[in-house]
């Protein structure tokens, strides 16, 4: 099956977002955060950004607002970075999803712990 230029797009939108944001944006609203998946739409106008913050719903919900307060000069890096002819608009999504799978293992692991006690 052949690349799609959505997938390149995806891809290049991924590596220069994740830089820019967890190296070069210096605002203390979003801690260590890293840009997991970009989905672009097929007319490459719009793009999904998932982006995973450490900390607890609250600070989320403040990295995401704060990255809603940067898009501008987010969008404006990207079109100095890249060669695109138009750069998307970015809707920034929080992924947590790592959050997740964390107290899912840690479910798990008690779970585990409950079935030796009784076994």
């Amino acid at each position: 099956m052949p690349y799609k230029r959505t997938d390149r797009v995806n891809a290049l939108l991924q590596r220069e977002l994740g830089q820019l944001i967890s190296e070069e944006l210096r605002d203390p609203r979003i801690p260590f955060a890293t840009v997991t998946a970009v989905e672009t739409t097929p007319d490459l106008r719009s793009a999904r950004v998932h982006v995973s913050v450490l900390g607890d719903e609250a600070q989320g919900k403040e990295a995401m607002a704060a990255l809603e307060g940067a898009k501008h000069h987010i969008r404006k890096e990207l079109g100095d970075r890249t060669e695109l002819r138009y750069v998307p608009d970015l809707v920034f999504v929080e992924d947590r999803s790592a959050a997740r799978a964390a107290r899912i293992s840690a479910l798990l692991r008690e779970a585990q712990k409950g079935g030796e006690d009784r076994g």
